[in-house]
């Protein structure tokens, strides 16, 4: 009797390690290539590459810009059309990068994230951000990008947008 209890422990506890590792291997599978697809759009969205961000977008794909809600290009922006008439052409039009790296990539499940350093001009006012940080993060599922999450130094493009032009 004890060894049938025994015998009956080890195999519900190697079923048991079988069906986490099975989903495990799942989830794994399902994910992979989240920091891939997210580079893509990260390299689309840099170049202005419309096809591709298009492509790579979900239809109900959001685009959210953290800061001051007084410009243009700042705040949630809701499914593609929003994105590609609105968003695209204000932020194309009022900010111009002047330098621009990403150092750190890194991805967990569905998520990706990129943090790097930039710089711009306000084109409103031909003012400098000066150099400062960024952090994208951003929701990819089943190879496409759901949502994107950019985070910078608000008040840097704050100052410079609403500074006195330069002469």
């Amino acid at each position: 009797m004890k060894n049938k209890l025994m015998l009956t422990l080890v195999v519900v506890c190697s079923l048991t390690s079988a069906t986490i590792q099975a989903t495990d291997n799942s989830s794994k599978a399902k994910t992979k290539g989240t920091l891939a697809t997210a580079q893509a759009f990260l390299e689309a969205a840099g170049t202005g590459n419309g096809i591709v961000l298009n492509e790579l977008m979900t239809e109900d794909f959001v685009w959210h810009n953290e800061g001051d809600k007084s410009i243009p290009w700042i705040g949630p922006w809701q499914g593609k059309e929003a994105v590609f008439d609105t968003f695209m052409p204000a932020f194309g039009a009022g900010l111009k990068v002047t330098s621009w790296t990403t150092d750190y990539r890194f991805e967990n499940g569905e998520q990706a994230v990129f943090m790097g350093t930039m710089s711009a001009i306000a084109t409103n006012t031909g003012v400098d951000t000066g150099k400062f940080t960024w952090t994208v993060r951003v929701h990819v599922v089943d190879g496409k990008v759901k949502s994107w999450n950019w985070m910078e130094d608000s008040f840097a493009v704050s100052e410079a947008f609403h500074a006195t032009q330069v002469k």
